[in-house]
Order: C-alpha cells, then structure tokens, then sequence
C-alpha cells in the first residue's frame, strides 16, 4: 500500500487509518477480492485499487470516482499496468507473474 506524504496523519502507532493506494494478490476467496474489499475500500475512499490476479494472470487498476470504482484498465501479459494516481509508476505484467517462477 501507498500513503501520500499529505496522508501521513493516517499512520497511527499501532494501525494504519487509511491509504491512497492498496495492491491485493487474489488468493483463493475472489469474491472477497472483487466485490467486498472493492466496496469497503471505496467507502474508505482509497483513491486507487490494484487487484493482482495470478489464477488469470491479470491486473485490474480501479480508481475511485465520488463513492464506487471506475475500471482504468485490466492489463494481460505482454502489457504494462499503469497508475492513475502516481505519475510514472508502472508494472510489467510479464514481470509480476514470472518474478515467482523458478527456471526450468
């Protein structure tokens, strides 16, 4: 996760408050990724939502417009994620998904 050097307040002692930016790797439960962690970090107002899907090999950047998720795009291999939020940060999608695979 991302938090804006603005957000700092956001960080507390013991627990974070809050986040402009989470990344969530899809293992097992899908519905709770795609449906119930989108809906409670919108109403947190976390400005950008990045699902990782390995089962799909897929990345799903969402941004949030007023209170729901609008898609920005949904990246397969041979293509780059790309943040709305952080000018310039990117993710090869080959990458993501070979950086845990073992040469043969």
């Amino acid at each position: 996760m991302f938090v804006a050097a603005e957000h700092a307040d956001w960080i507390e002692a013991q627990r974070l408050v809050g986040a402009d930016l989470v990344v969530e790797v899809v293992s097992g439960d899908r519905e709770r990724d795609f449906v119930d962690k989108r809906a409670d970090y919108a109403r947190l107002g976390v400005a950008e939502y990045w699902i990782v899907d390995p089962r799909d090999e897929q990345i799903h950047v969402l941004t949030l417009a007023d209170d729901s998720y609008a898609v920005h795009g949904v990246f397969g291999r041979n293509e780059t994620a790309s943040s709305v939020l952080l000018a310039g940060f990117s993710a090869d999608v080959n990458a993501v998904f070979d950086a845990g695979q073992l040469p043969s």
